[in-house]
């Protein structure tokens, strides 16, 4: 069952790339999407939030060096699963995409609906599997 009120946050410059994502979001059902095109927008929402976001999607180059996304997305207490899309190969030393507790990286220039689609499924499952994959990862 889809929770329609899981808050997603989308930070992209270009409009065009923003609207596409909320699309794809859109299709899975979920509506509840605020999109921001800068970086200070993104820290003024995570920061001074009054309840975490669920999700963030965020393009690695509005950062533009100056957050570590990684450092600031994993394990921040206002967000609770994210996406960094656009990561360069050479900036993360890896050649494939990868998930890392509660954030995923991807080399793709954008996500597809694929990716969001799986993105969702491990954001929107039932909190008894949730528990028991975070187990799971901890002892492996």
């Amino acid at each position: 069952m889809i929770n329609k009120a899981l808050r997603i946050l989308i930070a992209d410059t270009q409009h065009f790339y923003r609207m596409k994502i909320e699309r794809l979001f859109n299709e899975l059902d979920y509506y509840r999407v605020a999109p921001v095109q800068s970086l200070a927008e993104l820290l003024t929402l995570v920061d001074y939030g009054c309840e975490p976001f669920d999700v963030v999607v965020i393009n690695a180059e509005l950062a533009g060096g100056a957050l570590d996304l990684p450092g600031f997305l994993l394990d921040n207490p206002q967000v609770r699963h994210a996406m960094v899309y656009k990561v360069p190969s050479t900036t993360m030393q890896m050649a494939e995409d990868f998930a890392l507790g509660n954030l995923q990286i991807s080399h793709a220039a954008l996500p597809n609906a694929q990716a969001i689609t799986h993105l969702m499924t491990w954001v929107d499952r039932p909190r008894s599997e949730q528990d028991e994959a975070l187990r799971r990862l901890a002892y492996a």
